[in-house]
C-alpha cells in the first residue's frame, strides 16, 4: 500500500481538480444513460447453462437437424368439439410466434369412434369435451405469441408451460423494476434524512450513487446481453450494497471538519483515514461477487460480473468524484445542517457491552446447528415454479392440471436408419409407466411403410439427415425428485440401444441438467469466496485472528439466513440460495470490517473496554443506515417482485443484512474483547494501549 504522503499527494491532487472531474463523469453518465437503453436481457434460464452440458449440446442438435423446436407451452381449450378443436389448432398455429402446433390428429387417426382409440394416448390430448395443444413457440417471440393466443383462446381458458412464464417473467419485471427502484429511492432518501446531519445530504450521497448505477448499466453493454437476474437486481443491489462507502466518507469528512476548518484539508484527512475501511469492504464486496463467476451456470457469472463492476465504479466514485461533489456542496450542506434526529448512540454503546458476552454464547449455540439446518433445504431448480398460484400463470396451470394432470413433453433423438431398433426403444419406453404417448416414425407409420410414401411435412418432423426423433409425452412435473428419476430413466433406457449416441431433450430435461450443474457450483462458489475475502482482510488488517473472526461472523449470520427456510418447511429457488451467499459476504463484511478498523483505532489509546463502547458509539449510524438501506431495499424486491427467484433473493438480502447486523452490533464486540489478547498476538504492526489493571489481566490469563 502506498504511504501516507504520496495518499495526500494523490487525494490533494483530486480535490485541486473539482471542475475537470465533474464534467468528466457528467459526461460518461449521460452517455451510459443512452447505452443502458441497448443492453438485452435474457430471461431464459436454460440459456445459461453450460455450453457442454447434455441439454444445450442436444438442442444445438435438434435445431441443426430439424425445423421444429422443443414444445414449450400447453394451451387449454374448454368445450369443444373434436371439429372445433382442429379449427382452434389453426388459429393457434397462426400467431405469429408460433412454429408448431401437436394435438391428437398428430398421434393417432380422429375420423374412428374415439371408444376405439387408446386411453392414454386420447386423454393426453382431449378429456371431458376439453382440448390440449402442445405448443411450440419461437424463443424471440415469446411475447407477442402469448399475447396472440390469448386472444385467440380467450380468459376463460388457460396456457401455461416455459414460454409463457418467460414472456409473464419478461412483462412483468420490466414494471415491476420501475416500481422498486422508486420505492427504494424514496425509502433510502427518508433514512438518509434521519441519520445524517444535512437537509440536503441525502441528495448528494443519492447523487453520487445514482451516478455509478448508471455508469454500470451503461457499461454493461460490454456484456452484449445480461441476465434477467442481473437487469433486476443488479441495480439495486449495487444501490444498497455500495451506498456506505460515500455514508462512510460523509461520517469522516464531518469528523475531520472539527479538527481542521478548511474543507479541502478536512476531505484529504478524511480520505487518507476512511481509505483502509472503504477499500478493503470495496474489495471484500468485489471478491465476493466475483466468486459467483466460477459458477457453471451462467447467471452465476453474468450477476456476479456486473455487480463486481458496479462495486469497482463506486469506488471510483467514492475516491474520486464524492470528495469534489461534496466539497462543491461544501457550504449549502453547513448551511443546512440540522439537529441531529438520531440521539447519541452512547447509551446504546453501554447497552452492547453489558449484553456481548451473552450474545457471544448464543452466537456459539447456533453456529454448528444454522450450518447443518443451511444445507438441508428442499429445493426448486428451474422456472416452473417462478409465479405462484396468485398470478394468472399459477391459476392456468392449476387448472390445466385439474383436467389432464401434470404433463411435459421430451424430445428424444436416435441416430436414422435402423427401424427395427428404433421399434424395440420405442416399445420400450411404452413401457415406462409415466410415458403416456409416443409421436415418431416406428408409432405413426410403422416400419413396413417406406420412408418414400412419406409426405415431406410428416417426415421432416420425425426423420432429418442423421437422426430420427421421437416426441414423449411424459406424466410428469417440470421438476421434482420423480421427474429427475423419470429422466435418468430414459436416459438409461436409450442407451441400452445407442450407448451414448442419443440425445435427449426438454424442460424437465433441462432442469435436471440445471440442477446437476448449480449443485456442484456451491461448494466451489462458497469456498473461493469465503478463502478470498479472508485473503483480503488478511493483508487490511496483516492479523490472521481477526480475518478468522470477521468471517465466521458473517458466514453464522448467512446460515441462520439459509436455515429459516428449512424449520419454516420452505421450499428455495436453488439459484437465490447460492447467489445470497456471495452477496450476503460480501455486501455486509463492510459493517464487521468498520467496527473493527475502528475499533483497532481506538484502542490504541483506550482500555478494550473504553475501545469498544467508543467504536459501537461512532460507527453505529453508518453501520444501522447501510443495513437499514439494504434490508429495505432487499424486503422490497421480495414482497414487490412475483417473480420467485428475485422475489426471494429480495427476502433473503433483507433479512440476511438484519442478521448481520445484529451479528456485527452484539457479537463482533464480544469477540473482539473476549479475544483481544489474541488478536493481539496475530496481528502485526498494531499499537495497543495498556494500562496496569489491563497488563495484570493479560498476564493473568
Amino acid at each position: 500500500m502506498i504511504g501516507e504522503n504520496r495518499m495526500q499527494r494523490f487525494f490533494r491532487g483530486i480535490v485541486n481538480h473539482p471542475k475537470l472531474i465533474i464534467t468528466i463523469f457528467i459526461i460518461a453518465t449521460l452517455i451510459c444513460a443512452v447505452l443502458q437503453g441497448l443492453v438485452n436481457v435474457n430471461y431464459d434460464m436454460t440459456a445459461y447453462l453450460p455450453n457442454d452440458s447434455h441439454s444445450t449440446v442436444s438442442i444445438e442438435i435438434m435445431q441443426k437437424e430439424f425445423d421444429g423446436d422443443i414444445p414449450n407451452a400447453r394451451v387449454m381449450v374448454r368445450n369443444v368439439t373434436i371439429p372445433e378443436a382442429l379449427e382452434y389448432k389453426e388459429k393457434i398455429l397462426s400467431c405469429d410466434g408460433v412454429t408448431d402446433v401437436m394435438w391428437l390428429d398428430d398421434a393417432t387417426s380422429i375420423y374412428v369412434p374415439l371408444s376405439q382409440l387408446d386411453t392414454d394416448t386420447l386423454e393426453t390430448y382431449y378429456k371431458d369435451n376439453t382440448a390440449l395443444f402442445t405448443v411450440t413457440i419461437a424463443d424471440d417471440k415469446r411475447i407477442e405469441a402469448v399475447d396472440a393466443i390469448r386472444a385467440v383462446i380467450g380468459e376463460d381458458n388457460a396456457m401455461s408451460g416455459d414460454a409463457v412464464s418467460t414472456a409473464l417473467a419478461t412483462t412483468s419485471t420490466v414494471e415491476q423494476i420501475l416500481k422498486i427502484t422508486i420505492f427504494a429511492v424514496i425509502c433510502v432518501f427518508v433514512i438518509l434524512l434521519i441519520t445524517t446531519p444535512s437537509w440536503i445530504e441525502p441528495l448528494v450521497v443519492l447523487g453520487g450513487i445514482g451516478v455509478a448505477v448508471v455508469l454500470n448499466m451503461g457499461t454493461n453493454l460490454i456484456f452484449g446481453e445480461i441476465s434477467f437476474v442481473t437487469n433486476a437486481a443488479g441495480s439495486i443491489l449495487h444501490l444498497a450494497v455500495s451506498l456506505d462507502y460515500s455514508v462512510f466518507l460523509m461520517h469522516r469528512y464531518e469528523e475531520c471538519l472539527k479538527n481542521d476548518p478548511d474543507p479541502k484539508n478536512a476531505m484529504v484527512d478524511a480520505l487518507c483515514k476512511s481509505t483502509t475501511s472503504i477499500l478493503s469492504s470495496g474489495l471484500t464486496t468485489v471478491i465476493g461477487f466475483i466468486a459467483l463467476v466460477f459458477m457453471r451456470f451462467g447467471i452465476g457469472p453474468d450477476l456476479g460480473l456486473a455487480l463486481a463492476k458496479g462495486i469497482a465504479i463506486s469506488l471510483i466514485i467514492v475516491f474520486v468524484f464524492m470528495p469534489v461533489f461534496i466539497l462543491a456542496l461544501h457550504k449549502p450542506l453547513q448551511k443546512t445542517k440540522h439537529r441531529p434526529i438520531l440521539p447519541s448512540f452512547a447509551k446504546f454503546s453501554k447497552v452492547v457491552y453489558r449484553t456481548m458476552i451473552p450474545m457471544v454464547c448464543v452466537f456459539a449455540i447456533l453456529v454448528v446447528p444454522s450450518f447443518l439446518a443451511s444445507n438441508e433445504n428442499a429445493f426448486f431448480y428451474g422456472s416452473s415454479e417462478i409465479f405462484g398460484t396468485d398470478t394468472q400463470l399459477g391459476v392456468d396451470s392449476e387448472a390445466i392440471e385439474e383436467v389432464f394432470g401434470k404433463s411435459d413433453t421430451y424430445v428424444l433423438m436416435v441416430p436414422r436408419g435402423n427401424t427395427a431398433t428404433e421399434k424395440e426403444l420405442s416399445d420400450a419406453l411404452h413401457k415406462i409407466p409415466e410415458v403416456k404417448s409416443i409421436l415418431s416414425y416406428v408409432d405413426t407409420v410403422g416400419t413396413e411403410i417406406p420412408m418414400s410414401y412419406l409426405d415431406d411435412d410428416t417426415l421432416s418432423q420425425l426423420i432429418s439427415e442423421n437422426y430420427s426423433r421421437m416426441v414423449l409425452t411424459v406424466e410428469t412435473d417440470y421438476e421434482g425428485e420423480q421427474t429427475f428419476d423419470l429422466v435418468e430413466t430414459i436416459r438409461n433406457v436409450a442407451s441400452e440401444y445407442y450407448s451414448d449416441s442419443y440425445y435427449l431433450v426438454g424442460e424437465g430435461v433441462s432442469t435436471y441438467d440445471l440442477m446437476d450443474t448449480i449443485t456442484a457450483d456451491t461448494l466451489k462458489v462458497n469456498f473461493i469466496a469465503i478463502a478470498a475475502v479472508f485473503i483480503v482482510l488478511f493483508f487490511s488488517f496483516k492479523s490472521i485472528g481477526l480475518p478468522v473472526i470477521l468471517v465466521l461472523g458473517i458466514e453464522t449470520a448467512i446460515w441462520i439466513n439459509l436455515a429459516i427456510p428449512y424449520f419454516a418447511d420452505t421450499t428455495v429457488h436453488y439459484i437465490a440460495y447460492l447467489i445470497i451467499s456471495s452477496v450476503q459476504l460480501g455486501a455486509t463484511v463492510d459493517y464487521a470490517i468498520l467496527m473493527t478498523d475502528r475499533y483497532i483505532e481506538n484502542r490504541q489509546t483506550k482500555n478494550k473496554k473504553d475501545a469498544i463502547q467508543e467504536t459501537v458509539a461512532t460507527v453505529a449510524v453508518s453501520i444501522l443506515t447501510s443495513a437499514t438501506v439494504l434490508t429495505i431495499v432487499g424486503l422490497l424486491l421480495g414482497f414487490i417482485s412475483t417473480h420467485g427467484i428475485l422475489s426471494q433473493l429480495g427476502i433473503f438480502v433483507g433479512r440476511g443484512a438484519l442478521l448481520s447486523l445484529a451479528i456485527v452490533l452484539f457479537v463482533i464486540p464480544g469477540l473482539l474483547y473476549l479475544l483481544d489478547g489474541v488478536i493481539q498476538k496475530t496481528t502485526l504492526g498494531a499499537k495497543w494501549y495498556r494500562n496496569t489493571a489491563e497488563t495484570k489481566e493479560n498476564i493473568s490469563k
